[in-house]
């Protein structure tokens, strides 16, 4: 496997990598260079497969799963890492997250708890867990979203999570910066994934192409590109950022 980035010998986890831009970015990784831990919320055949993939092409890849929705799932899931690891995590790839197209008024508490559970708490109880093996030049990224800064149809709690995204990676990025650890952000606009159906649509596509400055609809690898270069040494007088990597949406 070969790339112009060279993550040899690093070691990446990436969460929520069986599908969508988990997956492109753990391939992405291990391309570079980088073992990679694949995790998924429970053993699944897609989190197989995305091993599989990376070790055909002559990488090195590992499975993990917990359910981060579970308050305690980010302990858990550092547990096994560290286990797998030892000490020493170079890349921390927060990708895991879910989504809930609802009006404010249709909005339940539990879609709301559940968006903040997967969104928020568990990147930052994931992080705060495993510090003790990320050390003076890891990389921690992030995933937030344009609608972090935008209005986007009616995903105002999902944004409300990627707003506060936004906002832990200044604070992690400067309490971490003593110890050589960059904390950044990728904020995707339209991506065609499962999270993002309504993209696969005529509606959902000529919606999309209405609001960004390229016309296409997004694919995965599009965003598996800008978080290795965030993971890499090419990025590493980057720290505190929010990189829109949105095909020019909003604007």
């Amino acid at each position: 496997m070969t790339s112009l980035t060279s993550l040899t010998g690093k070691t990446a986890l990436v969460t929520g990598a069986s599908r969508g831009i988990g997956r492109a970015t753990a391939i992405a990784l291990a391309k570079a260079g980088a073992r990679v831990l694949v995790h998924a919320s429970k053993a699944s055949q897609a989190a197989d497969d995305v091993v599989e993939t990376i070790r055909a092409a002559g990488g090195q890849a590992d499975k993990v799963a917990a359910d981060l929705r579970d308050a305690n799932g980010p302990h858990e899931l550092a547990k096994r890492v560290r286990s797998l690891t030892g000490e020493r995590l170079d890349i921390l790839v927060a990708n895991a997250g879910i989504s809930k197209a609802a009006s404010i008024e249709d909005t339940t508490v539990e879609d709301f708890d559940n968006l903040f559970a997967v969104n928020v708490r568990a990147p930052f109880f994931l992080v705060q867990q495993l510090l003790p093996v990320l050390g003076d030049g890891s990389s921690v990224v992030l995933l937030s979203s344009l609608a972090a800064r935008a209005s986007v149809n009616n995903l105002s709690a999902y944004a409300a999570t990627k707003g506060a995204v936004d906002t832990l990676v200044r604070h992690f990025a400067s309490a971490l910066g003593e110890r050589g650890i960059r904390v950044n952000a990728i904020a995707p606009g339209v991506v065609e994934t499962d999270m993002s159906n309504f993209a696969k649509t005529d509606a959902g596509r000529d919606f999309t192409l209405g609001m960004q400055a390229l016309k296409r609809v997004a694919q995965p690898n599009d965003i598996a590109g800008a978080v290795v270069f965030l993971a890499s040494d090419d990025a590493r007088w980057v720290t505190g950022d929010t990189l829109r990597v949105d095909g020019g949406s909003k604007l």
